[in-house]
């Protein structure tokens, strides 16, 4: 199980507590991950990709094991202890602002 941390008004959103735990088959990665918790949650298709090009939205960042993912290819894979449960795929809303 795939352990998915999701920003507060996301959370809302979905009408989750906490963590998400998603069933993901095949290579774990971004896409992988994101296509299944979009699925598991319609209400969340748009708000993390883009529906046409499913880049990532610009005001949220994607991280892991300490590591900023939010730059890596969408097909590239997730570390270890991602796929394995031990550590979560975080979901973070960027602040901007001046």
């Amino acid at each position: 199980m795939i352990r998915v941390i999701l920003p507060p008004h996301l959370r809302t959103l979905a009408h989750v507590g906490g963590e998400v735990m998603l069933e993901v088959d095949g290579p774990i990665t971004q896409r992988s991950v994101l296509d299944v918790l979009e699925a598991s949650y319609p209400m969340l298709r748009g708000t993390i990709r883009d529906h046409v090009t499913q880049q990532r939205r610009a005001f949220l960042r994607f991280f892991a094991c300490e590591e900023d993912l939010s730059h890596q290819p969408p097909d590239a894979p997730l570390p270890d202890a991602v796929a394995s449960g031990k550590e979560p795929f975080i979901v973070i809303g960027a602040i901007a602002g001046g």
